[in-house]
């Protein structure tokens, strides 16, 4: 497995432009050796670009590409030793399902018997060892798409494995078990994994570090937990979450800040520098905000919209002040039936000031 450093890295699909309009702004950033990691943000974000640079697919404009300390910049993909699952299955359907995961291993000319050995291994991890004996020409769609995971962890001496979303085409019930199989290999083989995915559950289940993206830009890298409690960029907020976080335009006060006419306490907000033109806004996750009939302890009032029940929970839509603001609470927690006050609880109110955060109380 490789420590895979990036240097300054951007790119841009136009030449000779005067101001060119990247796809991946200029950034550096290191993938530590065997380690599981996401790139995670909305199509056409950048996820799949920043890839294929580090599988030797595209060059980038600009910056460097190291693996264990080596520039491998202009290398081509075959020179860089990585294995890449794309979208969709790309097998030998000609071969059977022993063949096909047989088949990285047979070109670098290992034992037959080491061959096999990893190749049960494998089959066995992914459920496909009834399976070996088949041909792949009439297997599902499912099936297929996990030769190709298998071809891509069946070779123990990779640099790294990417992955280009390769759950899209499995069946849903099937997501959550293959999740946990990538999380057990990845602890097995102490593989180093690099993930693309636009959905949200599959980066924060599989991977230790996130790094979440929009509009060719890394806007985060955390932990699942550090990206959902502290989101750094309103963004993050916005796309981590269901629902998503809460984002109410605010003004700073002596106190606090003031959300339409209502004050809120909030100490967090002392040092933030702001001009006129700065933009603030009060972040909040609907699993922190608490309901109740009574104004006591700083309850701010609201106006109930709607109740919408999501299994153990409920999503309840309120405005305060003429801002939509949303609660998600416990199925067994009374909702008042008469006047309704918010509470935010204490260390998970942010403060945005033009989408970045400055502040927490």
């Amino acid at each position: 497995m490789a420590r895979i450093e990036l240097d300054n890295l951007a790119h841009s699909y136009q030449t000779g432009a005067a101001q060119r309009e990247y796809a991946l702004h200029p950034f550096s950033h290191t993938w530590e050796d065997g380690q599981t990691y996401a790139l995670l943000g909305p199509s056409g974000c950048g996820k799949t670009t920043l890839l294929n640079i580090m599988s030797g697919l595209v060059r980038p404009s600009e910056g460097t590409v190291r693996f264990n300390g080596l520039d491998v910049t202009a290398l081509p993909t075959a020179r860089r030793n990585i294995a890449q699952v794309f979208q969709f299955p790309v097998i030998y359907r000609t071969m059977t399902v022993f063949e096909n995961l047989a088949f990285p291993l047979r070109c670098r000319g290992l034992a037959e018997q080491d061959i096999r050995t990893r190749v049960n291994e494998v089959a066995d991890l992914l459920n496909l060892g009834s399976q070996l004996h088949r041909s792949a020409l009439h297997l599902t769609a499912d099936a297929k798409q996990l030769i190709s995971l298998g071809r891509g962890l069946v070779r123990n001496d990779v640099a790294a494995i990417l992955f280009d979303e390769p759950l899209t085409v499995i069946d849903p019930q099937l997501k959550f078990e293959l999740r946990r199989k990538l999380k057990e290999a990845n602890q097995r083989y102490c593989l180093t994994m690099i993930y693309v995915t636009h959905d949200q559950a599959e980066a924060m289940t599989l991977a230790n570090k996130v790094m979440v993206m929009n509009h060719g830009r890394v806007v985060q890298v955390g932990t699942p937990q550090e990206l959902f409690e502290q989101p750094q960029d309103s963004f993050v907020g916005y796309f981590i979450g269901s629902p998503a976080m809460n984002m109410l335009e605010c003004r700073l006060s002596e106190d606090g800040i003031r959300i339409g006419n209502q004050q809120l306490r909030f100490t967090g907000h002392k040092q933030v520098a702001a001009s006129e033109k700065t933009r603030f806004a009060f972040g909040v996750r609907p699993e922190y905000v608490t309901l109740s009939a009574s104004a006591n302890d700083g309850g701010l009032p609201v106006r109930l919209i709607d109740v919408k029940s999501v299994g153990a929970f409920r999503i309840v839509a309120l405005d305060l002040d003429g801002q939509r603001l949303r609660a998600k609470i416990a199925a067994d927690v009374p909702i008042p039936s008469g006047g309704v006050f918010v509470r935010f609880a204490e260390g998970r109110r942010l403060l945005y000031a033009d989408d970045r955060l400055v502040g927490c109380d």
